[in-house]
């Protein structure tokens, strides 16, 4: 599974820098399923709320980016919950492992996957819920980034120095990014990742570098929002998996 985000890890990458579709405008008469049903109503949503700022299409990208991030917070907070549940029997697990770790037949292989079931029912843990979320969040974030990028009318309005369809004159955006990216990584990394994972987040700041200086301001602008919303987000979690940690320690002492 891990190996799984990895590789989407890396074609999202690709995608970021080769801006695939960023120049076919999204309207209601795109046709498609991603367009229509995921892409178009991001792009109404970030139109509408321009009207109400007085046509301030920086703002609206702002206060759209925010709402999304708050809508998919508690796919968050259920994807931290299955963390929390499977590092709890990560002990149980690794002695399994251990114990057919020479066994290599079928049969061996299979009674541990059947010792493994009976761990996950024991302990009312979805090894599959860790993920379920991702796969949500992953799609209307996917949606919200094409929707910036290409609805017409952002690209014809500016934002403070930045005209929000070009890349910023002064790079000040694409630096503050590739920053903001790596303290998010930097809180978001647990001692466990996989290395190959680590690899690919800690290049992640470059990738977002490199595209901030070439693809339009409004993106860089999307990408700073979203940034220090996770940063918020991955310290808010951080101290409520301590504190959920505490709580389970606590009622593990038995009283005297």
């Amino acid at each position: 599974m891990r190996k799984f985000w990895t590789v989407s890890l890396i074609v999202f990458l690709v995608a970021l820098l080769t801006g695939c579709n960023m120049s076919e405008p999204i309207t209601a008469d795109s046709s498609g399923v991603w367009n229509h049903y995921f892409v178009y109503p991001l792009s109404l949503a970030l139109t509408t709320v321009a009207d109400w700022t007085g046509g301030s299409y920086g703002i609206s990208i702002i206060i759209v980016t925010i709402a999304i991030r708050f809508l998919i917070l508690p796919l968050a907070l259920k994807q931290q919950k299955s963390m929390l549940a499977m590092q709890k029997i990560k002990p149980e697990m690794e002695a399994l492992q251990k114990k057919y770790k020479d066994k290599k037949n079928p049969d061996d292989q299979k009674k541990m996957q059947t010792e493994l079931m009976a761990l996950y029912q024991a302990h009312k843990v979805n090894p599959a819920a860790g993920c379920l979320p991702m796969m949500v969040q992953m799609p209307v974030i996917m949606a919200f980034y094409y929707a910036i990028g290409r609805t017409t009318e952002i690209a014809e309005h500016s934002f403070f120095w930045f005209s929000l369809g070009q890349p910023d004159p002064m790079y000040i955006l694409p630096v503050v990014a590739a920053i903001t990216t790596f303290i998010q990584t930097r809180v978001t990394l647990t001692d466990d990742i996989q290395p190959q994972m680590k690899m690919v987040m800690n290049i992640i700041p470059v990738f977002i570098l490199i595209a901030g200086l070439t693809l339009p301001s409004a993106l860089a602008l999307y990408w700073v929002v979203g940034n220090i919303f996770g940063i918020a987000q991955g310290l808010y979690l951080k101290k409520r998996m301590r504190t959920l940690r505490e709580m389970e320690a606590t009622t593990a002492v038995p009283s005297t």
